[in-house]
């Protein structure tokens, strides 16, 4: 299986021109982008935050939508495990000649704290041609711009070769509650297709306004949590004692960010390299090569791994994420806990990664627990890996290429390894090939997705727009 996934995204690779990119504005109707811009604008401005938010809000907002659009009620399912975490599954009927297409997107986001911001996270701001807001690279942007197309090509009367899917979701970024998880186990018969395309992953990479490629995910890496805890008596602040809680726990994350996991490439990250060092130029173009050679060269391993993106391609990275310990101001501390994300390899299993965090730390005062998506801590971690690549279907991959080129010439279509994580396991998991597909191009230096002051391009957006409409009807004419 990983040797045909690997031949066919190679042979993906190969489609490639040196024509200049074009820098035309989107192609989008006065009444579609202000359709486009109120959904967009609307979901922004409805917390789906784990802490405070309301998942379900924006649920029943799109739902309204579609039920005004004329989608028949039987056609549009809305539930999940409470009242906070529904999910909404919308499906627009073809002729039925194929098996349905499933398009998934959550509708959660990253907690966002006023304070950081220089605007209000959960208002829709636009200024110096950026929309700014929580969600607006990850991934309400996305959301929106499927919810205008099959609401385009509701009120066009447009009749595909299968059914369309939609599926907007919870809890993708942590959370009890997982949305595509839950419909799954619950309502599996909603969401069986034949694929799946998430736009949480892949799109254009721009370096200055230039088009470069267009990413594709055709695998990611496993997510994974850990606890880290020391404990002590403790005892009064004014007789200090080396063996202090707060400390041991510093030592060890200090021994973990001078750790570098071992080098590992796949047949996704090779193709990866193999493309890019086409793309790049000088020492960078070098090096690709120099990693891809056998065996691979150390120097340019450690030159490239100087960039955070390209670092977090050829390892298993690790890093802590929150910090807490102590109980007074003026006792020692009794306790104090870390909690350490990771983002592992396809090949490594949680548990592997969890033994590799001991033996990193070595320190037998200070105890390492997996912690799961909805935050419960365990002394052993599930063997689960990373699910191989998945091959890109013919069907996916020429209506793909016919349109990249069209929107942005010459630029190659790259299969990338996310280095985050997204709902695609579980669809992959579930049997349904998916694949990452977004139309959105972002500057490579400004990717805000999680941190503060999150931004699209305007004209970005509508672009995004644009190509999902076409992509979505060239997927149902096949």
């Amino acid at each position: 299986m990983r040797c045909s996934a690997a031949l066919s995204l190679l042979a993906l690779c190969a489609f490639t021109s040196a024509v200049t990119p074009s820098r035309c504005a989107a192609q989008v109707d006065e009444q579609t982008r202000k359709l486009s811009h109120d959904i967009f604008q609307q979901l922004i401005e409805i917390n789906t935050t784990d802490s405070v938010g309301n998942v379900t809000a924006a649920s029943e907002a799109m739902q309204q939508r579609f039920l005004e659009a004329g989608f028949p009620e039987e056609d549009i399912y809305l539930g999940g495990p409470n009242d906070r975490k529904k999910n909404l599954v919308v499906r627009l009927r073809g002729t039925g000649q194929k098996k349905p297409i499933l398009f998934i997107g959550h509708l959660d986001v990253v907690e966002a704290r006023r304070d950081d911001w220089t605007s209000d996270p959960f208002k829709f701001v636009e200024k110096d041609g950026f929309y700014y807001g929580r969600g607006t690279q990850d991934m309400k942007e996305s959301d929106a711009i499927l919810v205008t197309t099959f609401l385009r090509l509701k009120k066009e009367g447009y009749q595909p070769d299968r059914d369309l899917i939609l599926a907007l979701t919870a809890d993708e970024e942590g959370g009890r509650s997982n949305g595509v998880d839950w419909l799954l186990k619950n309502q599996r018969n909603l969401l069986d297709a034949e694929f799946v395309v998430n736009p949480d992953g892949g799109g254009v990479d721009l370096e200055n306004g230039k088009p470069l490629a267009m990413d594709v995910d055709a695998t990611e890496k496993l997510y994974g949590d850990y606890q880290l805890t020391a404990t002590n008596p403790g005892g009064h602040s004014s007789l200090p004692v080396p063996d202090n809680a707060i400390y041991q726990i510093a030592d060890a994350l200090q021994r973990l960010q001078n750790y570098t996991f071992p080098f590992e490439l796949n047949a996704v990250t090779r193709a990866y390299f193999t493309k890019m060092s086409t793309i790049e130029s000088g020492q960078t173009t070098s090096d690709m090569k120099a990693i891809l050679a056998t065996p691979p060269d150390e120097a340019a391993i450690n030159r490239l791994s100087e960039n955070p993106a390209y670092n977090s391609i050829m390892h298993t990275t690790c890093v802590a994420t929150r910090l807490s310990g102590g109980h007074a101001n003026n006792a020692l501390p009794q306790t104090a806990q870390a909690n350490v994300n990771c983002r592992i390899l396809p090949g490594h299993s949680l548990e592997e990664t969890r033994q590799d965090l001991i033996r990193i730390f070595n320190d037998p005062k200070i105890t390492v627990r997996y912690v799961n998506d909805a935050g419960e801590a365990f002394d052993t971690a599930p063997d689960r890996k990373a699910l191989p690549p998945t091959a890109l279907k013919p069907e996916v991959q020429q209506p793909l290429e016919v349109l990249v080129n069209k929107m942005w010439p010459g630029i190659p279509i790259i299969p990338t390894m996310a280095t985050g994580a997204s709902d695609g396991v579980y669809t992959n998991g579930a049997g349904m090939p998916t694949y990452g597909i977004s139309g959105i191009a972002l500057e490579r230096n400004d990717v805000r997705a999680h941190g503060k002051d999150e931004r699209i391009p305007i004209e970005s957006y509508y672009r995004g727009v644009d190509f999902y409409y076409q992509f979505v009807k060239a997927l149902g004419a096949n």
